[in-house]
């Protein structure tokens, strides 16, 4: 008998909450009682605190009781879906993700997970993917013009974006991300190519959309700030049906940045419907307009072997016409199919362009009063010159996937299944050396100019391009050894096939470089493995390994103004990441605590490093970073919350190299030395406390060691630390005024690091952000 006769609705399970006192706001509701009651009450007071939900949080009617002012039963369906709507608004700790393939727990998970919920998100004012990443233990930033792609996690690439993804699907490269349409950001450490597929060798992260759900709830943020800053983001969510709504998320965004200027204008709209039946759907759009300009480099000098940066951090020294100008827009229909077993299977299809057109000015010291500028000399006359450096590309990325997720009684154990297939095409095409020519206009260091000009001589832009596929399909089982032990084992397989196609450039010399096409195809097999033992359910400790691989072929390792076939040609390098650690529920389940001790190997790295191609050859061959992390996310008491994560990597070395020192004991890094962007120490701690039932105050410090730069063994970056401070006071139940400062020394430091040069850390910044709820 077909499914849908047998349940004559049609629907999977419904949540059944019992009948609630009504509150006052929902009496006042012009919406009806749905609009608030019992799902959205709780939202609505937990953002404002939990001192506020005490409050307004109705007792359980007694027998006999005066029943007058008590709503009928409510059906709310929506929280019988795991995973949304979230609790994620409300909450610095989650119990449950999606980075792991379906909706999983994450104690089942046998890797460390750091999740960022949109409470942390606000609270922090993490407006942008970057300082999300910034917050997060063994994240680092190489500093370079292709931006947030630039991200190392425990040492290692994240694949110049391929390893960023979004809703479980690989994101789009080349464009400036903001959070404004994040529900939360999930970062899973160490290999995970049987999840993946190619690259993740330190991890990935994923941002999680907001997803429409059944209530109306609308919330507003406005927010002034220094630096000229404007931002103002809507967040509505319309109940437009038994088991359907739309929501739509907008952002505009204006800051001067004393120079470097940044403008963003974003919607995200998305319907959903039959939400919790046996048939869901939705559709969604995602459009990011980003236009500014970029600082990306500082000179730096070098003093005993330590960079001393010196420029002031809000200064900006390019041109008024310099640009960071990025687009992205998508498309994604989903459809979700419960099974009368329980299973589910998702299927994802995304269509997307992403476009990056960046014309930037290279910043160098020139002479101070006439003579090479040394740190000894350099002063407020130095001049400053600017060179432009500029990069136009654009990527067409379609992809399908499909994820099936069920538990199953077999042998006499339960077993957790998820299967999956997913196909990808990504169509590119890039010119990174569109610079044009020079300008000869200076500035100084004391007196910098943005509002100069200098005209655009370049002319029509010619492509490489790009063209790659890549099909996997994966497998993997939970099974219940016992009532406490299970084991994780899993397999995916990946096919990926590139082509190339350069075009003849002529250097200025006359020299010419002749166009080349070249291809190049793999297939490979990604494992997984782990055990878990969960003697109680607050309790888990797992071993896993984990493989992963980096094709020498795809968008983002692409040298086009460097074509060669000994690349294309060259195998895949692989790495494995070894785990063992634990995860707690205490403090009855406010607090969730995780401590992992790992292994992260590249046992095969191509001696061509794909982030200094252009410049340096490391020639590493194997290199490797062990250490501890640690994670605590929750309530310590009602009124004090807790977030906290933070990498121990004391083991870091490039094991294999063939480089030969320099004459001088300087240049690239050598056998034996420990890889740049690899600091021994680095996290992040966020904490509020409520003092008063209206009053929240936070305070939160991001941190890392000292740190070398990429591929640099003689020049190391101070470590820092730098403090944020927030008070946010609740006007009415439903208004609220935030103040966040962040950097409250207003600490000079060297953020992101490249072989010469550096990007300072943002200056200090005040914020004023009013939040409405209605």
């Amino acid at each position: 008998m077909p499914a849908s006769r047998r349940n004559p609705k049609n629907r999977a399970p419904a949540l059944v909450v019992p009948a609630q006192v009504a509150s006052e706001s929902v009496a006042s509701s012009p919406k009806g009682a749905n609009a608030l009651l019992p799902l959205g009450a709780m939202l609505l007071a937990g953002s404002l605190g939990s001192a506020a939900l005490a409050q307004t949080a109705p007792a359980a009617a007694a027998p006999g009781a005066d029943t007058a002012g008590t709503l009928p039963t409510v059906t709310v369906r929506d929280t019988a879906e795991p995973g949304a709507p979230t609790n994620s608004k409300t909450e610095l700790r989650t119990t449950r993700t999606q980075i792991g393939k379906g909706n999983q727990e994450l104690r089942d998970i046998p890797q460390s997970v750091t999740v960022f919920t949109e409470k942390q998100l606000q609270d922090r004012n993490l407006d942008d993917l970057r300082e999300v990443l910034r917050s997060t233990a063994g994240v680092t930033f190489l500093s370079g013009e292709t931006g947030e792609e630039d991200v190392r996690l425990r040492g290692f690439s994240l694949g110049t974006a391929g390893d960023i993804y979004r809703d479980g699907m690989r994101d789009g490269a080349l464009y400036e991300r903001d959070t404004f349409n994040d529900d939360r950001v999930e970062v899973i450490k160490g290999s995970a190519s049987m999840l993946f597929g190619k690259g993740s060798t330190g991890g990935v992260v994923n941002q999680v959309s907001k997803q429409p759900f059944l209530m109306n709830q609308h919330e507003v943020n406005a927010t002034v700030g220094t630096g000229g800053m404007k931002r103002i983001t809507g967040d509505f969510n319309f109940q437009t049906g038994q088991d359907s709504a739309f929501r739509i998320n907008a952002l505009a965004h204006d800051a001067s940045n004393w120079g470097s200027q940044q403008k963003k204008i974003g919607v995200a709209p998305s319907f959903r419907w039959g939400i919790g039946t046996r048939n869901e759907f939705s559709v969604g759009l995602y459009h990011l307009d980003s236009r500014g300009r970029s600082t990306y480099n500082h000179p730096w000098f070098i003093r005993d072997g330590v960079i001393v940066p010196t420029l002031r951090a809000r200064d900006y020294y390019g041109f008024d016409n310099d640009k960071l100008n990025t687009k992205a827009t998508y498309a994604t229909l989903a459809h979700t199919y419960r099974f009368d077993n329980g299973g589910e299977l998702k299927t994802q299809l995304r269509h997307g362009r992403y476009e990056r057109d960046l014309w930037a000015s290279v910043i160098r010291f020139g002479t101070t009063h006439g003579a090479p500028t040394t740190i000894d000399n350099w002063g407020p006359d130095t001049i400053i010159t600017r060179s432009p450096k500029g990069r136009l590309g654009t990527s067409d990325l379609t992809q399908l996937q499909s994820d099936y997720s069920n538990k199953f009684n077999w042998g006499g154990g339960q077993h957790h299944i998820m299967a999956g297939v997913d196909l990808y095409y990504d169509k590119s095409k890039r010119n990174n050396n569109f610079a044009g020519p020079a300008s000869t206009l200076t500035t100084t260091v004391g007196q910098p100019n943005p509002h100069q000009w200098h005209d655009d001589l370049r002319p029509d832009p010619t492509y490489n391009k790009f063209d790659a596929s890549n099909f996997g399909i994966y497998a993997q089982d939970t099974m219940s050894l016992t009532e406490q032990l299970k084991l994780v084992a899993g397999l995916r397989f990946d096919r990926f096939k590139g082509s190339y196609d350069t075009v003849a450039t002529t250097a200025a010399n006359g020299a010419v470089t002749p166009g080349y096409s070249f291809s190049k195809s793999q297939s490979l097999w990604s494992p997984r493995v782990g055990l878990l033992f969960q003697p109680s359910d607050t309790q888990s400790y797992y071993l896993s390994y984990g493989t992963s691989y980096n094709t020498s072929g795809d968008a983002y390792q692409f040298t086009p103004n460097s074509p060669n076939n000994v690349l294309a040609n060259t195998p895949a390098e692989k790495s494995r990441n070894i785990e063992i650690g634990g995860k707690w529920d205490v403090l009855d389940r406010r607090l969730t605590l995780g401590a992992a001790v790992f292994y992260s190997e590249k046992y095969n790295e191509r001696n061509t490093d794909p982030d200094s191609a252009a410049a340096q050859y490391l020639l590493s061959g194997k290199r490797h970073a062990a250490g501890v992390e640690f994670n605590a996310a929750g309530r310590i008491t009602p009124a004090w919350e807790l977030f906290w994560n933070h990498a121990w990597i004391p083991e870091a070395k490039i094991d294999r190299s063939n480089q030969v020192l320099a004459a001088n004991g300087g240049g690239a890094q050598v056998q034996g030395d420990r890889p740049g962007l690899t600091p021994r120490n680095s996290g992040s701690l966020w904490t509020t406390y409520r003092l008063m039932p209206k009053f929240r105050v936070g305070l939160g410090a991001n941190y890392r060691s000292s740190q070398h730069p990429d591929g640099s063994r003689a020049v190391k970056a101070k470590g820092f630390v730098t403090f944020d401070a927030m008070a946010e006071y609740n006007l009415t139940e439903t208004m609220s005024l935030k103040l966040n400062v962040t950097n409250l020394t207003n600490k000079l430091y060297a953020d992101a690091l490249y072989r010469g040069f550096y990007a300072p850390g943002a200056p200090r910044r005040v914020e004023l952000t009013f939040k409405a709820l209605f």
